[in-house]
């Protein structure tokens, strides 16, 4: 019997309605177009050397073995007093900060450890991809609440915000997590200290716990500041802490990030942890751990963000995109549908096929957000990109 003719056993999938995500569809479409890619969320420049150099120096200095489960000392501590300086939250780094495999499985593992069949999960979408998927491997049940599209006297979504009245409807005793997003993906939106107190009001008389995914908390603009999670005593007590090391420092093809919890919490956490990636690469974390030292390197991301936010959305107001707001994140959001031309009228997922092939720009429709796509005429750009990558992509845009 030859290799071909061997059967092969057929198993019910785990992820029955998972297919091929947006961004890899779009980021193929780009290739194969030769267009410039502001759809996939990474930059295109390179990190700082300094960093480099301490990854190599640690391992020139042979911390190449495996390190401690939670991740070596020197960076769970350093986590925790940056943690302490900017939000006056003092976690215990012994017990109350684990180092993971970027913020996606630090996602994966916060849903296993608390996330029992049946257990209802409520997301607000749009969302990032992982939650959904993550949340069925658990078993849970996810309830999804959908912020308000907010409309100018054209009828054209200008901006989002929380859906309180919905939230509190979906949150109630059976509720297990509640995943928060700020600064948020896709649209850049911001919770306030005053949406944390109210987080806090509906929550209050239950056992849900909070996950806080917190990657861009470093990208907040205008003078604003980053309401996270752990600045908000009540609701630090009974949330995990998401973040990322790949989002901070340029580097996201390393795959490191942080969950911050009570120890209560985190002691469930680390029992999943050690099973599904166990720790972390040595080195990356040795790297980091000295180059975190130097709190510069994650206080300047704002300014340095907000001046490509800038360059970028000056260039988009000599268009007919209508820009959203973007005091946050690395995405800029626009309303394609008052563009003078018959593509206005295409859905959102035909849009940015449309733009990736024809105009030689890819975008991601914000619609791909949804469980169920939601049309608003609303994409995403990605501006983490060198001057001469937006500046000819704003070329191209310029002609529409």
């Amino acid at each position: 019997m030859s290799q071909n003719t061997l059967p092969t056993p057929v198993f019910p999938s785990r992820l029955p309605e998972v297919g091929t995500t947006v961004f890899t569809v779009m980021s193929a479409l780009a290739s194969k177009h030769q267009a410039i890619n502001l759809g996939q969320g990474f930059p295109d420049f390179p990190c700082d050397r300094e960093l480099i150099s301490q990854v190599n120096a640690a391992m020139l200095a042979d911390h190449n073995q495996y390190p401690p489960m939670a991740g070596i000392p020197e960076l769970r501590q350093g986590v925790a007093q940056k943690i302490s300086s900017l939000y006056g939250h003092d976690y215990d780094p012994d017990t109350e900060i684990t180092i993971t495999a970027g913020g996606t499985q630090g996602i994966l593992t916060t849903i296993l450890s608390c996330v029992s069949p049946g257990d209802e999960v409520v997301i607000i979408e749009p969302a990032y991809d992982s939650y959904r998927p993550a949340i069925e491997l658990a078993g849970g049940k996810t309830i999804a609440v959908s912020l308000i599209a907010n409309r100018d006297e054209q009828g054209c979504v200008n901006s989002y915000s929380i859906p309180w009245d919905d939230l509190a409807k979906a949150i109630h005793p059976k509720t297990r997590l509640v995943i928060i997003n700020t600064p948020h993906n896709p649209t850049g939106m911001i919770w306030q200290r005053k949406d944390l107190d109210r987080l806090a009001n509906l929550v209050r008389s239950t056992n849900a716990i909070i996950l806080s995914d917190e990657v861009y908390e470093h990208m907040v603009f205008d003078g604003q500041h980053h309401a996270s999670i752990a600045g908000h005593p009540e609701l630090a007590a009974r949330s995990f802490l998401i973040s990322s090391f790949g989002k901070t420092y340029h580097v996201t093809g390393w795959k490191l990030g942080y969950v911050a919890a009570p120890a209560t919490m985190m002691k469930e956490f680390r029992k999943i942890h050690q099973f599904n990636v166990f720790t972390v690469n040595t080195p990356m974390q040795y790297g980091l751990a000295e180059y975190l030292k130097n709190s510069n390197h994650y206080l300047g991301l704002a300014s340095f963000y907000q001046a490509k936010r800038d360059y970028f959305s000056e260039g988009l107001k000599q268009t007919d995109f209508k820009l959203l707001p973007a005091p946050a994140t690395y995405f800029q959001c626009a309303n394609y549908t008052q563009l003078k031309i018959p593509q206005a009228r295409m859905s959102e997922a035909d849009f940015c096929s449309w733009l990736t092939t024809e105009v030689g720009v890819a975008a991601i429709p914000v619609s791909a957000f949804y469980a169920k796509p939601v049309e608003s005429g609303v994409i995403r750009f990605c501006f983490a990109k060198e001057e001469k990558t937006l500046s000819a992509a704003l070329e191209r845009l310029q002609t529409l």
